[in-house]
Parts: structure tokens; sequence; C-alpha cells
């Protein structure tokens, strides 16, 4: 059946869409306090994912449902082996999404870090069970011959899966870093850019162990294959292009590093889904996990439907909300919005807000009202 590895590649391409454009959103949230300093450092810092950060997530709710849809026997067996871990997650998910909306609720500065910490707690939660999650399936979990799983949550935390979730912890450090030092100016485009430099080396070391682990993990001989082999040069390249007026060259680097990463193992478990480490023959593969022909059939015209518009419409946002965003924009403004979406509209566009009389009109209209008024009582 062409659908099964067509749908294959897709799902593998939705998982890569997401760890590049949530991978930098996650390194923003753990560095809004480090590259942020003070208050208006870390709006500046939230506010370069202010407007992107939601959209971004709808990649991984695509990529359960495709898993789903398309291959519902690696569905029902993954989510109930890692029910426990998925719950984790969705709590770190819903965390960074409420301090996004409450840390500007209250001034009271202790308020603002307990916020702050749990958009950092959950930012780092996330990639880490993720990645857990997604080197399991390579490594193998205890899997009986009729596709259950069989182990408990503590034999999720396979060496080897725990590496790739501190692996990829490490590259969204680098992707946020770099990211914010792209979308922003001043002293917090700089502390990012230094942060940067000084956690490029430690994450190339961890890319490099995670390619030949991979390869190894895989048994795919002694030669890496071209996608290991780019996906370990693109972090040398990040690690060179950090630093004054290359800040998209080294995003771009980055990008290309957690991409090929993902496709990595995707790359590498193909045929398989799942790996059982209690018998290989128990192993759940593409053919044998997948849905019926005509189920997949249907869902490749509703996918070349709907998936350019919405490719169209994230693409269209990010060159909306495009412009750096410099910390003086936070510090000569007004007192904070509560949603980030909004100051960042404000700070990219270059505004600031103006006085106001009790009406609410701007100052500049009522000077104008009572200047009318002196001339008509001149008359």
């Amino acid at each position: 059946m062409a659908f099964v590895p067509l749908w294959f590649v897709l799902i593998a391409i939705l998982w890569t869409g997401f760890f590049v454009l949530e991978g930098f959103d996650m390194g923003v949230g753990m560095l809004n306090g480090i590259v942020g300093k003070d208050d208006a450092g870390t709006r500046t810092v939230i506010n370069t994912i202010g407007p992107l950060w939601d959209g971004n997530e709808v990649w991984l709710i695509v990529a359960g449902a495709a898993i789903f849809a398309a291959f519902p026997g690696w569905y029902a067996t993954m989510f109930s082996g890692l029910y426990l871990a998925v719950v984790l997650l969705l709590v770190a998910l819903i965390l960074r999404g409420v301090s996004f909306e409450y840390r500007g609720k209250s001034p009271s500065e202790r308020w603002r870090s307990a916020w702050s910490w749990l958009l950092a707690g959950g930012s780092l939660i996330a990639p880490l069970v993720l990645g857990i999650a997604l080197g399991d399936l390579l490594y193998g979990l205890p899997i009986a011959a009729n596709h259950e799983y069989t182990g408990s949550f503590w034999d999720l935390f396979t060496s080897y899966g725990v590496f790739v979730g501190v692996t990829l912890v490490f590259i969204c450090l680098l992707h946020g870093a770099v990211f914010i030092a792209m979308k922003t100016s001043g002293d917090v485009s700089a502390r990012a850019s230094r942060f940067a430099r000084r956690v490029a080396p430690v994450t190339m070391l961890f890319v490099f162990a995670y390619v030949g682990w991979t390869h190894v993990t895989a048994g795919l001989g002694g030669f890496l294959n071209p996608v290991e082999l780019i996906a370990a040069l693109a972090v040398v390249a990040a690690w060179l292009l950090i630093g004054d007026h290359r800040a998209g060259w080294a995003f771009a680097a980055t990008t290309i590093t957690i991409a090929l990463c993902i496709v990595t193992l995707f790359v590498d478990l193909y045929p398989n889904v799942m790996v059982s480490s209690t018998n290989h023959s128990f192993s759940l593969t593409v053919h044998n996990s997948a849905s019926t022909p005509y189920s997949l059939k249907v869902m490749t015209v509703v996918a070349l439907i709907f998936l350019p518009l919405v490719l169209g419409y994230q693409a269209w946002t990010y060159y909306v909300f495009r412009r750096r965003i410099s910390d003086a924009s936070f510090r000569s403004a007004a007192p904070a919005t509560s949603r980030p979406a909004v100051s960042a509209t404000v700070a990219m566009a270059g505004k600031t807000a103006q006085p106001e009389d009790r009406a609410g009109r701007p100052a500049t209209q009522r000077r104008g009202w009572h200047g009318f008024r002196r001339r008509k009582r001149r008359r």
C-alpha cells in the first residue's frame, strides 16, 4: 500500500515541524528570566513568541491525530504505555499557556516571578518528556505479542530515551537563544548571543553523541547516513555563525540541526514504529499497525486540501510579526497588557500608548477640540 509509507513520512514531517517551530518557543520559555534579567527584559523575551506559540503547538495536536487515524495500532500501544508521561506533558503545556496569560495580571514582582518560573519549568519538561517518548520508540519498550505494553512508568526511562530528552532540551536552549538574538535588539539581544555562544559547544557534543548512539541503536553499520552527517555538521555551523549580524544564519543552522535530529530518528526507525524489547518479532511496524487503505486514501485527500491552507496562514503570521522587539518599548510604555500577543503587536509596530483624557480620547485629539472651542468663542 503506497499510502502507508506516505503517512509515515507525513507524521515524521509533522513531528519535525513541531520541534522546529515549538523548539525555539520552548527555548525562549526556559530563558525568559535568564536572558531577560529585569521585568522589561523578560517581557521583551516573552513577547518574541507572544503571537506565535499557540499556533506552533497545533503541530503536536495534528501529529497525534495523524497517528490515531493512520496507525491506530501504534496510537493504542504508545499512548497506553505513555499514559502518565502524556499527563505530565499536558500539565507542562498547560502551565506554559497559563503563564503567558496570567503573568501580566498583577504588577506584583513576586507574582510575575512565580509565573516566569512556571513558564521556564513547563518549557523544560515538555521537550524532555517528548524526547524520552520518541527515543523509546527506537530503543525498545516491553511489548507483548498482542502489541500491549507490559511495563511500568519507570520502564520508560531507558538510557537512550533519557539522553534523547536531554539532547532536545539543549538544542531547544540553543535554538531559543539564537531566536531571541535575532528577534530583539539592544541588551537583550547581546545577552542572548552570549548565552548561545556558551551553550553551543555543549549542544554540539550532545548532538554528536546523539547521532552516533542513534546510528548504533538502529544497527545501520559503520558509516553515518547523509541525514545524520548533515545534522552533525549543522550544529557546528550554528556554533560558528553565532555572533553580531549573523543571527539569521545561525538560526537557520539551528533549525536544520533540530529538524534533522528528529528526521534521523524516524529514518532509523522505519519500517518499525515501536520496537519491542521483549522480542523483536513483537515490534509494531507501519504495516501491522496501519489503518485501512480506504481510510488512508480519504485522509490523504483531506491533507492535500487543508495542509497548504494551514501552512499559508502560519507563514503569513510570521511575516506580520517579523520585526525586532526592543526592551525600550516596554520601559517607556504604559503598564503591561495581560496578553503577550497584544504587547508584541505594539512593540513590533514601534508604538507607545498616548495619554488620554477622562473620556478616553487621545491627548492630541483633546487639544484639537479645545482649540476649536477657543476659535468659536473668538467669533
